[in-house]
């Protein structure tokens, strides 16, 4: 993940845990999936750069979840999981540390109508609630879940793109133009970085 994608995915994460309640772990991965695949749908590319794969209760950012454990020292600067007991079960709740704020910089002001649009519309929303929306059928997810034959299998972000959409090929070519540019880019800042 380029250093711009990780900025943005850790204010992303502060942000949907400052703007929307019993913000856990499986509805921020929501969160930042909708926020992901609503971007692609609108500009052939993602907010966080993550890679999405479809597991039974839904659509998972696999490297977040890897983390999810052992967060990285960036992360942890920002946010802990504080474990919160609610009837039965024990939710890992995401709070963002003393002194932390949000930093809307490094968002396009699309970027950010996406997501403020997004807390407000699951605000109090709990996450099985959530589950109805990431599991939407014919929906990204859907597809490739596809009665559990596509589990753990990449979805593409081209599913956010409806078929019947005009001119669907010149945009996903434009898209796949532009994330082969991107690629590029990080890789020379990587090496300058080395």
């Amino acid at each position: 993940m380029s250093k711009a994608n990780r900025y943005r995915l850790i204010n992303a994460i502060v942000f949907f845990a400052e703007n929307t309640q019993c913000c856990g772990k499986i509805k921020l991965f929501k969160l930042l999936y909708l926020l992901d695949f609503e971007h692609f749908k609108q500009t052939g590319k993602s907010v966080t750069g993550f890679e999405y794969q479809a597991w039974k209760f839904g659509p998972v950012p696999v490297d977040l979840m890897e983390e999810w454990e052992d967060l990285g020292a960036d992360l942890a600067r920002a946010i802990r999981i504080v474990p919160e007991k609610v009837v039965d079960f024990e939710r890992l709740t995401v709070e963002v540390n003393p002194a932390v704020q949000f930093d809307p910089d490094d968002f396009t002001t699309r970027q950010l109508n996406i997501m403020q649009a997004l807390a407000a519309r699951y605000k109090s929303t709990f996450s099985p609630k959530m589950i109805d929306v990431t599991h939407e059928q014919n929906g990204a997810w859907d597809k490739i879940w596809n009665g559990g034959r596509g589990s753990h299998k990449v979805i593409p972000y081209s599913l956010a793109i409806a078929e019947d959409m005009p001119d669907r090929d010149a945009f996903l070519k434009i898209a796949s133009e532009q994330a082969m540019y991107q690629s590029a880019l990080d890789a020379a800042r990587s090496s300058l970085e080395a």
